[in-house]
């Protein structure tokens, strides 16, 4: 079994995990994206077309629609915690 290595971006509300390995170059993550965080990278992906890659911006609401979108699972949306509740998270092991 082969595994894929992601390039790891933290963008706006989320972590977005692209794997070039799988991005086929198809460009509906970017098509779907509402805050255009998405673009394409000047690198070329494993069928020799570009791949995609996310912008490191506070726009993201890490909605999770170009996860959904991509046919290849190449792309994972880690949604951050808020600041409120890392906060509770910290005191809850302080107490």
């Amino acid at each position: 079994m082969k595994t894929w290595k992601a390039y790891v971006i933290e963008s706006g509300k989320g972590k977005h995990h692209v794997f070039p390995g799988l991005c086929k170059g198809c460009g509906l993550c970017i098509e779907k994206c509402p805050t255009k965080t998405i673009r394409w990278s000047y690198n070329l992906g494993v069928y020799g077309t570009p791949i995609v890659e996310v912008q490191q911006d506070p726009e993201c609401i890490a909605c999770g629609i170009c996860q959904n979108v991509c046919p290849d699972t190449a792309i994972v949306v880690e949604r951050l915690a808020k600041a409120k509740e890392q906060g509770k998270e910290k005191e809850k092991q302080v107490n």
